[in-house]
C-alpha cells in the first residue's frame, strides 16, 4: 500500500504543478471553464496557484495531510463545473463525450486524494 500511496503523491504531485503552471502560462485555455459573470482572469490565475501550490504540498511530508484535504475540496469545487461543461453545445474541453468522461474521473480523482490523505 506504500507504493501506491507513493505513486500517487508524486501523480498529484507533478499533475496539480503542472496544471498550476499552465493556468499561468495558457490562460485562454481556461477561460471558457469560468462562467461568464466570474472576472475569468483573475480566477484562473487564483486556481492556478492554488492547484500549484497544493501539488508541491504533496511532496512534504508536513504539508501532505493539508494538501490532500485542498485537492479534495478543490476537485469538490470543480465538479460542478464539469457538469455544467458537459451539459453546454460546445464543451470547453473539446468534446462532449470527453466533457462526460471527466465527470466519474472527477470521483476517482477524490477517492486517490482520500487514500493519499488516510494513508499520510
Amino acid at each position: 500500500m506504500q507504493t501506491t500511496v507513493l505513486f500517487l503523491r508524486i501523480l498529484f504531485g507533478i499533475l496539480f504543478c503542472f496544471a498550476g503552471i499552465m493556468h499561468i502560462i495558457r490562460p485562454n485555455f481556461f477561460k471558457n471553464f469560468i462562467p461568464d459573470f466570474l472576472p475569468k482572469l483573475a480566477i484562473n490565475y487564483f486556481f492556478g496557484l492554488l492547484e500549484f501550490l497544493l501539488g508541491l504540498g504533496v511532496f512534504f511530508d508536513t504539508t501532505l495531510k493539508n494538501a490532500a484535504i485542498g485537492i479534495f475540496i478543490l476537485l469538490l469545487i470543480f465538479l460542478p463545473i464539469h457538469i455544467w461543461d458537459a451539459t453546454k453545445v460546445r464543451p470547453a474541453i473539446g468534446s462532449k463525450k470527453i466533457a462526460f468522461i471527466r465527470i466519474p474521473l472527477q470521483f476517482v480523482l477524490m477517492y486517490c486524494t482520500y487514500i493519499i490523505y488516510i494513508n499520510s
